[in-house]
């Protein structure tokens, strides 16, 4: 009897050994894939700030100093003059209240058609809904360069080229299939129950799109703003193909014209990239809470 009940411990005392060592063997491989996780989000997150590092470093650098040294030599002093000049002969004032004057109409005309396409398409019963879904994401999917040509030749028949007016529209266009697609997968995601309660108390449907619907789809379409704002106000390539005037370059078509024939001050053009980012950097830093999860609160439906 005695025997049997030593045996039993014995087993006992090593199935809780075998356990503690398979508690200690996962919880080693989870330190390790959590340092491996760590490790690699830090070096990518490195790499990124390499570039932006570069670039700030040059900007606060004089032209003598980079001529006479180089781009990559340590810094011996830091200094605003580039930022001055940059201001001066560039012209950015101007092209930021181009790029203001394109970017901001074109945000609120893409956030309120997209939201009403998106209320329309994912709150009521529309025939081939899936196929307008479709054929509005595709126009995303084609490469901006082959419509250069036919987009510049129907602004210039419309009368509307080399006017900032060009620029709103194309880039509606262009992202409205877009801001559709994110927005209809967030408010489909709302519950139909709210809908049912709102139309058994005599809600319309534009009652209910403006006090319902568009409330509780904030978070999203802040973070959509965002994202569009950013690229809209870094757009160069449209920039380039519909505008010709100084006076009507925004921003970023502006810093291109800092470049010398000859001789290029890559200080200037660094402060004038410093200068042009600002106010994408403000935006970020103001919608930051409802960015991420803004874009993913529809992704799950």
């Amino acid at each position: 009897m005695t025997g049997t009940l030593l045996t039993a411990r014995a087993k006992v005392e090593s199935k809780n050994e075998d356990a503690g060592l398979m508690r200690r063997r996962r919880g080693v491989s989870k330190k390790l894939k959590t340092a491996a996780f760590h490790t690699a989000a830090s070096s990518l997150a490195l790499l990124w700030a390499v570039p932006v590092a570069v670039v700030l470093m040059t900007a606060f650098r004089s032209v003598d100093e980079l001529a006479q040294n180089g781009l990559a030599s340590v810094p011996e002093s830091f200094t605003l003059e580039s930022f001055a000049e940059a201001w001066e002969k560039g012209g950015l004032l101007q092209g930021l209240l181009n790029s203001f004057a394109v970017t901001i109409p074109t945000v609120a005309i893409s956030m309120a058609l997209a939201s009403l396409a998106a209320f329309g398409l994912s709150r009521y019963r529309i025939k081939y809904w899936k196929l307008i879904l479709l054929v509005m994401l595709a126009g995303n999917l084609m490469p901006v360069q082959l419509t250069l040509v036919p987009v510049s030749r129907i602004m210039q028949t419309l009368g509307l080229y080399d006017q900032l007016a060009a620029l709103v529209v194309v880039q509606v266009a262009f992202g409205i299939g877009f801001y559709t697609f994110v927005l209809y997968g967030f408010m489909r995601s709302i519950p139909f129950e709210i809908q049912d309660a709102a139309a058994i108390d005599g809600a319309s449907p534009l009652r209910l799109f403006w006090q319902i619907i568009l409330p509780l789809s904030r978070p999203s379409i802040a973070a959509l703003s965002a994202l569009s704002f950013t690229w809209v106000f870094n757009d160069l390539l449209w920039s380039l193909s519909l505008l010709i005037s100084r006076s009507n370059l925004p921003i970023t078509a502006s810093i291109l014209t800092l470049r010398g024939e000859f001789f290029t001050s890559w200080s200037v053009i660094s402060a004038a990239t410093v200068i042009a980012a600002i106010p994408c950097v403000v935006v970020f830093f103001i919608f930051q809470k409802s960015f991420i999860g803004g874009l993913t609160m529809g992704a799950v439906k």
